[in-house]
């Protein structure tokens, strides 16, 4: 990867750029001599730092603010206007010089530069995440030893189990007689059980607890470890301030702007995509909602009017509520713009407010002249409505005309952190976000209509597309499991509403959402994917997506039902095993994973594989440690074995021949369908 020389630079000069910022507009407030002193301090250190980096033009921008300011350090009079505009526009040109200085898309780092471009004034924060995100993937590997560390917690059991049978023989009455020297020896042996039994029930008890404890508290660094990767709403201030300000200089209104409940958390990209939408809302309240100071002072207004930001958390969702104190919506301007198209002409007079400004959000009311008031709020709050629903949230619309309007943004806390609702169907479980789901409810054989487009529903009057969960993760058909029962779930989204058959439905769940690798064939219903506490992926269903794949799935043809082929995945690599259960199971297979060779041969003795799909470096036991044991058992000897490792040496490549692996794959040169092809070879 290309160095970025500059990353360190970035992230200090956004950071004081930020400050800058919010000094400017708290000094053109408040002219106090010590704001003043503030954006000297700020200045001079920005201007240092972009000269150890040799950006001369940068310097020279905060040197020019240094010479705009610099004579009213001890002075009382107010920093003129005119300087304060000068300042502004130094700062407006080092950030675009700033921006120049991100890595070329080209380049690896560009890329990610690119894609981190729409959280670019939240830049310092997400720095930080990826180390965030390791930290959680490092508590998630530890979650899973934490699973493999219960199921020792049996065989502590069963060391108690044979403690009391040791006991009980050893007390049962002999039908011989017992010399004096077998009485002491079995005297002894049946302390010594007893001493056994005693010390186990503490080790269990012990045990048990530590488990349990730590369990609670990777559960608490988690949790912490989630709320890191959120940004303080009040981020997103500064820039939302300015931009009220520089709109109502433009059209020569005075406008005071107020933010609360800037201490409110939430994802990154989620605040980075909402200020899109607030920069919109704020300048339609100064433009075409806040009057000029001689309209309000005769209205008996203040001649300042007012624009507040009022962040509130609701549970999982935070709710931005922009409240202005202007001329409120001119509702007969909307109305003759809705007059004016014919599918709501006869009942434009029965609308109401509320109706009004449902209409006004989906946009296209700015037709005619008569309305021009109106059309840019119309506009932009078009655009406001896209970026909402976008991210899964709502927005709303209330005005009183002469005392204001009010937008409000209802968006989730996180796209990657949410609740959701997890289900099973044909031993594939899948979850889905919580919001949308609009209600599950029993669906028998009767209550499903099949026509050539697919299985429908009735549900609340209106005919919805059935899909069995089984067949939207399925890239094929799917054997016929006859006429039975389902739990459907009913999915609300942008596309419409659908109905998902399964077979039960597991609990809700608060998940941590992963992007999924390329190299991981899913269908495109998935979203992404999760770990559970043991490490397990947990595929996230995408609700837009899942609801049109049910409205285009066409009848499938029944094929003969076939048996699933267990396979078991060893690899102590979270990652590999991830990838590998995804490969098999999208083929069909059932799958196992171990994270051990020794916890493979227990695994092995209790249930029948058709294949071992093997890591060669493990802890403790090899794989090829591990096959050699296999192949001397009389039970497991017929089961087939695939070597999957990075070693890439003739030697190796021997050894696994000399141990009896029927096939030997390297990492590096990891072809999924080569793959199947060769499982498929094996077991059939």
């Amino acid at each position: 990867m290309t160095p970025d020389p500059y990353r360190y630079f970035r992230i200090e000069a956004s950071e004081s750029l930020d400050q800058l910022g919010k000094a400017v507009l708290d000094l053109e407030k408040d002219p106090a001599p010590a704001h003043v002193s503030r954006l000297l301090r700020l200045a001079h250190t920005l201007k240092g730092a972009a000269r150890v980096v040799k950006q001369r033009e940068i310097a020279d921008s905060a040197h020019a603010i240094e010479d705009a300011l610099a004579p009213y350090r001890e002075s009382p009079a107010a920093v003129p206007r005119e300087r304060i505009d000068a300042v502004l526009r130094n700062l407006d040109e080092i950030a675009a010089r700033l921006a120049a200085l991100a890595p070329a898309p080209e380049t690896p780092a560009g890329t990610a530069a690119a894609r981190a471009q729409p959280e670019e004034v939240f830049r310092t924060v997400r720095a930080d995440v990826a180390e965030i995100d390791s930290l959680l993937d490092g508590i998630a590997e530890s979650h899973t030893w934490l699973g493999t560390l219960r199921k020792h917690i049996g065989g502590a059991e069963r060391c108690r189990q044979l403690a009391e049978q040791l006991i009980g023989q050893l007390g049962a009455p002999r039908a011989r007689a017992v010399q004096i020297g077998d009485g002491l020896a079995n005297e002894r042996t049946r302390l010594i059980a007893e001493e056994l039994r005693s010390v186990h029930g503490d080790l269990a008890r012990k045990l048990a607890s530590g488990v349990e404890q730590i369990d609670r508290e990777l559960r608490q660094v988690r949790d912490t470890a989630e709320r890191l990767r959120l940004v303080p709403a009040g981020n997103s201030f500064t820039s939302l301030e300015r931009t009220a300000r520089d709109t109502a200089q433009a059209l020569g209104k005075r406008v005071v702007f107020e933010g609360r409940g800037d201490d409110v958390r939430l994802d990154a990209h989620v605040l980075a995509a909402v200020q899109g939408a607030l920069q919109h809302v704020v300048r339609n309240a100064v433009a075409h909602g806040i009057e000029r100071a001689t309209e309000r002072t005769a209205a008996g207004k203040p001649p300042e009017g007012r624009v507040v930001l009022d962040v509130v958390r609701r549970r999982r969702r935070i709710a931005f509520v922009c409240i202005d104190d202007g001329r409120g919506v001119d509702l007969e301007a909307v109305r003759r713009a809705v007059r004016s198209k014919d599918a709501f002409s006869h009942k434009v007079q029965e609308l109401d407010a509320k109706d009004l400004m449902s209409l006004l959000l989906k946009g296209g009311i700015s037709t005619t002249h008569a309305v021009t008031e109106v059309s840019g709020r119309g506009i932009g709050l078009d655009v406001v409505r896209e970026i909402v629903e976008r991210l899964g949230g709502e927005v709303a619309m209330r005005t009183e005309p002469g005392r204001g309007t009010t937008v409000e943004l209802v968006v989730p806390v996180s796209l990657a952190s949410l609740e959701a609702l997890v289900m099973e169907d044909a031993g594939v479980s899948a979850s889905i976000p919580l919001d949308a789901v609009q209600r599950t409810l029993r669906v028998l054989p009767g209550d499903l209509t099949r026509t050539a487009g697919g299985e429908s529903l009735a549900h609340e009057g209106k005919v919805i597309p059935f899909m069995p969960l089984s067949r939207a993760l399925s890239r094929g058909t799917l054997p016929a499991r006859g006429a039975r029962p389902w739990t459907a779930v009913v999915v609300r989204s942008a596309a419409g509403v659908a109905a998902v058959g399964i077979e039960r439905l597991l609990g809700t769940v608060s998940v941590l959402l992963r992007p999924l690798s390329d190299l991981v064939p899913v269908a495109p219903v998935v979203a992404g994917a999760s770990l559970d506490e043991e490490g397990n992926p947990q595929l996230l269903l995408d609700p837009d997506a899942l609801v049109a794949e049910a409205g285009r799935v066409a009848a499938v043809q029944p094929e003969p039902e076939t048996r699933s082929m267990p396979v078991l995945v060893i690899d102590d690599s979270l990652t590999t095993r991830m990838l590998e259960r995804s490969i098999l199971e999208s083929a069909g297979y059932e799958v196992d994973v171990a994270t051990s060779g020794e916890e493979a041969l227990d695994m092995a003795r209790r249930r029948r594989y058709a294949l071992f799909l093997v890591d060669v470096e493990m802890p403790g036991m090899d794989g090829y440690a591990f096959i050699e044991r296999a192949n001397a058992d009389p039970v497991l000897a017929g089961v087939p074995s695939i070597l999957v490792t990075s070693r890439t040496s003739p030697e190796d490549h021997r050894r696994g021949e000399e141990v009896g692996a029927h096939a030997y794959v390297v990492k590096s040169e990891f072809d999924q369908s080569d793959l199947l092809k060769r499982i498929r070879e094996l077991v059939g």
